[in-house]
């Protein structure tokens, strides 16, 4: 019998087992690919407070090793469901059914991709999926923004900053996100609307180089030279196997505030898994803190 069972070895779901094992709780990780969730693939991080630089690798590296070595237990496993039974649950996996007393989930979410040729394999060579994460790197260059939400929107803001030319390429000829952004943004001379548009392929062979882009209206194409390609499209998080016991939203994020709480007492959601405004580094490292803290509340009160 576990106390803690966390689904999710991604900032959020470490930081919640560092808590959890120093508060003296048996703390299992349970993780259906691999461990450090998105960040594993940035080259470099440089906004995470106290640590000027490091690559996402040695930093989700280093965080597994350290809720390891404190004494939590690391399973690669796949959970299909979980059942509550009483005040406790039974957390299912492919080969396992796991006992416990309390579950986090930190399933985190996917970013949407393009689904363009080159893509996945350009991550961290000129395609990001996080502004704020990486849009330093571009300083003095161009790069593009696709998306037309306030994701979109704010990204360019911010790369424009540092960007010589930013492009924001939207498959519809009004955007979606907040009109008072569409005119801050319209106001900058680095940056340049490029509506009616979709992104058809990827220029370079070991970076971003340019990008084609194709006016859904009138079939032309374009050749846009970018050193940068930040998608905007959304994300997809992955709690589907949970929905039969926390309550989620429209969108398929589990519903929990700032206590990290969701509708089923005894489950907790930090992380990018949950609802919330910002998913960044430090906020899953914040919400995994609260979560372990909260299940190890939970697991006392009902000992």
């Amino acid at each position: 019998m576990y106390d803690i069972v966390i689904i999710g070895a991604g900032t959020a779901g470490l930081s919640a087992a560092i808590y959890g094992v120093r508060a003296g709780k048996k703390v299992l990780v349970l993780e259906g690919a691999n461990y450090g969730g998105q960040i594993i693939n940035s080259p470099e991080v440089e906004n995470y407070p106290g640590i000027a630089k490091i690559s996402g690798f040695e930093f989700a590296t280093s965080l597994y090793e350290q809720a390891e070595n404190l004494g939590a237990e690391m399973d690669f496993a796949r959970v299909l469901r979980i059942e509550k039974t009483g005040t406790d649950f039974i957390v299912y996996t492919e080969d396992r059914e796991i006992p416990c007393h309390s579950v986090i989930l930190a399933t985190g979410a996917k970013n949407r991709p393009l689904g363009v040729e080159k893509e996945e394999q350009m991550v961290g060579a000129g395609v990001s999926y996080c502004a704020t994460c990486d849009g330093a790197f571009f300083r003095g260059q161009k790069a593009v923004v696709v998306g037309g939400g306030n994701t979109a929107l704010e990204d360019a803001e911010f790369l424009s900053n540092f960007c010589e030319k930013v492009y924001v390429i939207h498959r519809r000829d009004t955007f979606r996100g907040e009109q008072w952004l569409v005119d801050n943004l319209s106001k900058k001379e680095n940056v340049e609307f490029v509506m009616d548009s979709v992104v058809t392929d990827i220029i370079g062979e070991n970076s971003v180089e340019g990008v084609l882009v194709k006016n859904v209206q009138t079939g032309e194409t374009t050749e846009l030279e970018v050193k940068g390609l930040f998608v905007a499209i959304g994300q997809m998080p992955d709690n589907k196997p949970f929905e039969s016991v926390i309550e989620l939203d429209a969108g398929g994020y589990i519903k929990a505030q700032e206590d990290c709480q969701t509708s089923c007492e005894g489950i907790f959601a930090a992380g990018d898994c949950r609802t919330k405004g910002v998913r960044q580094l430090a906020t899953a490292a914040a919400d995994g803190a609260v979560a372990g803290l909260a299940a190890c509340e939970y697991v006392n009160k009902n000992a």
